[in-house]
């Protein structure tokens, strides 16, 4: 086994931790903490877009279709803009913070939206729902949960190989 000097580093820089995870021969596995971790802040963007979404379709008495369509672009909206405004504040400009947002998010947000999105609307009745019944909600939280636990070994696969949400973890 070969081992690295560390000792040349300098800690007050940004340190890329992905351009390290060949050192033993191969790419380091991402804990189930922080693939969770990413998961949960993905889904807290999606959430929000979604919900807002479906609510605005829902309380316009709009058809199945748009209001989805309204509520999928609100996930990849708020899903991005989390990502986008941390790493704007550490520094990026908004190009480079632009590229890092799509590139950590992407794959994530699509399998979330899906996921949850499959489930709301295989769920008898949910479509239907007005905001103030159970079974909106019910199907729109049990979908999240869903989607959550599909998509976090996903974001741990990816993060193991510098993909997904790897990507932003030069920027913290």
């Amino acid at each position: 086994m070969k081992v690295m000097d560390h000792t040349a580093h300098d800690d007050s820089t940004v340190h890329d931790h992905a351009a390290h995870e060949g050192h033993r021969g191969g790419h380091a596995g991402a804990s189930w903490s922080t693939a969770a971790r990413a998961t949960l802040h993905c889904l807290t963007g999606c959430a929000i877009g979604e919900i807002t979404g479906m609510a605005i379709g829902t309380a316009l008495l709009w058809s199945n279709v748009p209001t989805m369509a309204l509520a999928i672009g609100l996930a990849f909206v708020f899903g991005y803009s989390f990502t986008l405004f941390a790493v704007a504040r550490a520094g990026l400009d908004l190009k480079t913070a632009i590229k890092v947002a799509l590139a950590a998010d992407t794959v994530s947000i699509a399998v979330m939206e899906l996921v949850d999105n499959t489930i709301i609307a295989l769920t008898p009745g949910a479509m239907d729902a007005h905001l103030d019944e159970a079974l909106f909600w019910g199907a729109l939280l049990g979908g999240f949960a869903v989607a959550f636990l599909v998509t976090t070994p996903l974001n741990k696969w990816m993060i193991g190989r510098g993909k997904g949400h790897a990507v932003v973890h030069a920027y913290h």
